[in-house]
């Protein structure tokens, strides 16, 4: 059978009933470290280029990265020679450190100090596996024998260090494959490292716990780290920093528990690029913290430039809904969510708290546009096609008119396929209802208040064989109606109408929106104009020509010329 879950063994979970981490709220961001140049680089199936990793750098000084891991220098000479060139071309900025990976190997450690000659602060990453898998499988060696690794490593790391005091170095060790070392022994081997660099005498040291693989629920991972800060000894000499790789698809969560958990430092990746499925996803983490009001240490307002560069560097598109990042990820199609997405904004005022349905950010933080929130295809509703031509041509709608334009704007997205864009959401509005036909084009009108009412006089038609009506009602609707029934007898009722003064950006001052029965028949239009008046009165020859014109029933402009003849 290919597909059998039974060849796999469950994640033993840690044995603690005094888990203090869920009780836990982060407040303040972490230490961040950006290992894109690193961990990133060796994932892409084209590594960088030197201009390309040198664009990576500049962007990440310039989002506020004060720890930057650069490469493994002992092990590539293109990232021994970008090491050189940063130091040697005085490229990194005082406030930085770089950090350099390498085994626990001597030659390979003095190879790092080599790379790292003249650099005014920099950390050493040495590592080697401590896994059991890993020691039964790879290495053949039992406890003792991988816990001498680390401790020969940590011995030639300080030993070279000695030797460069012009430096200012930061030793930092990772017990590879954490999540799959026992954690007794993992803080054994902790311990032996941290004998050797005596971090409780000044030297700043990291302690890296890497879920190099992730292996179970980000809740243990938590759980691991908790026992770890509990159990090591220097604790509060030492930051305890974590790694998160997304093998389930939960390496953000896991990195954000593990902070709970006590982690005091966060490696990832901008945009989650890394081995296999991916590194922890800096960009995602930072702004979940941001979206919680906690300060991220860093500025991503530019998300557009940090996804051209990410994408420039490493040759892998952003995903559209790659959280804060993608194209699509601030965008509402479904009419339920544009709707609500309208009236929280139409409600909101520019110092409130920032409480909107649907948008747990304010897409302005990153440099994004109110205009691509709501966008519209055939799922869209309503309230989304409202949205558009109030923000893109200041045009309001009745409630009743959102209803019916929503759906011949559906009609359009359901022939088409695929989104509708605002200029054609525009073009749509306009040949279903402020098209007016010559022969009904208003030219004129003139109200008269008496004690019976409204007397009008409405001139319509071509130029050269204009249509005068005259009728009386209540008001100027009701006495153009009358007019317009005294003909032949038709029958118009009016079920409603808006008007609505535009604003500042339109060549009219007025909209109006009319909804009719001609002879039982349903017909609406709209209308714009310099006053309410004349596009009301447009709007309601506009929705009787819609029927009356219908050679099915009869021509009413041709009958109103041989009426008024006679």
């Amino acid at each position: 059978m290919a597909f059998d879950h039974s060849k796999y063994i469950p994640f033993e979970p840690v044995r603690k009933t005094n888990r203090r981490w869920p009780d836990q709220i982060i407040t303040r961001a972490p230490q961040w470290c950006a290992v894109d140049l690193r961990d990133g680089n060796q994932a892409l199936v084209k590594p960088m280029t030197v201009a390309q990793k040198q664009r990576m750098f500049e962007l990440l000084v310039k989002l506020g990265f004060r720890e930057i891991e650069i490469g493994f220098p002992a092990a590539s000479q293109p990232d021994f020679d970008f090491c050189r060139k940063l130091i040697e071309e005085n490229r990194i900025p005082d406030h930085v450190h770089i950090q350099v990976l390498t085994q626990a190997r001597p030659e390979l450690i003095a190879r790092t100090y080599e790379a790292l000659a003249g650099a005014k602060r920099a950390i050493v990453h040495v590592y080697n596996s401590t896994s059991r898998v890993q020691r039964e499988q790879v290495f053949g060696l039992d406890r003792k024998g991988i816990r001498d690794i680390a401790v020969e490593g940590a011995e030639v790391v300080k030993a070279h260090a000695k030797k460069h005091p012009e430096t200012e170095w930061t030793f930092q060790y990772s017990p590879e494959s954490f999540t799959g070392t026992e954690l007794d022994f993992a803080a054994e081997v902790i311990d032996a490292v941290n004998d050797v660099w005596r971090p409780d005498q000044g030297r700043r040291v990291v302690i890296n716990l890497p879920a190099t693989v992730e292996m179970a629920t980000p809740n243990i991972f938590a759980d691991q780290i908790e026992w770890i800060c509990d159990h090591v000894r220097y604790r509060e000499h030492i930051s305890i920093s974590v790694h998160t790789h997304n093998d389930r698809g939960c390496a953000v969560a896991a990195a954000e528990l593990a902070v709970m958990a006590g982690a005091d430092r966060v490696e990832g990746t901008l945009m989650g690029n890394g081995e296999r499925t991916g590194n922890m996803d800096l960009v995602t983490m930072a702004m979940n913290l941001y979206s919680q009001g906690v300060d991220p240490q860093l500025d991503l307002s530019g998300m557009a430039e940090i996804t051209d560069v990410v994408e420039a560097c490493t040759e892998i598109g952003t995903h559209p809904r790659h959280p804060y990042a993608g194209e699509l990820v601030f965008t509402a199609f479904s009419g339920s969510h544009q709707d609500a997405i309208r009236k929280c904004l139409a409600r909101r005022k520019d110092d409130d708290k920032w409480e909107v349905a649907y948008l747990p950010i304010d897409p302005r933080d990153l440099g994004r546009r109110y205009e691509e929130v709501v966008r519209i295809n055939s799922q869209s509703g309503k309230g989304g096609v409202a949205y558009i031509l109030e923000r893109d041509y200041n045009i309001s709608l009745p409630r009743w008119l959102q209803i019916e334009f929503s759906k011949v704007v559906q009609r359009e997205a359901e022939t088409g396929g695929g989104e509708i864009d605002s200029l054609t959401i525009h073009r749509l509005f306009e040949e279903r209802y402020l098209k007016v036909k010559p022969e009904w084009e208003l030219r004129s009108y003139d109200l008269h208040r008496d004690n019976e009412g409204v007397y009008a006089r409405v001139s319509f038609g071509r130029e050269v064989d204009l249509v005068n009506l005259e009728g009386r009602g209540l008001g100027a609707v009701e006495a153009v109606v009358a007019a317009l029934e005294s003909v032949r007898g038709i029958r118009v009722a009016v079920e409603a109408y808006d008007e609505f003064a535009l604003g500042e950006g339109t060549n009219a001052n007025a909209l109006a929106c009319i909804r009719l029965q001609v002879d039982g028949e349903p017909c609406s239009a709209a209308a714009l104009a310099e006053d309410t008046t004349s596009a009301t009165l447009q709007a309601l020859l506009s929705a009787v020509s819609q029927k009356v014109s219908d050679p099915a029933t009869h021509k009413l402009a041709e009958e109103i010329a041989i009426s008024v003849d006679q």
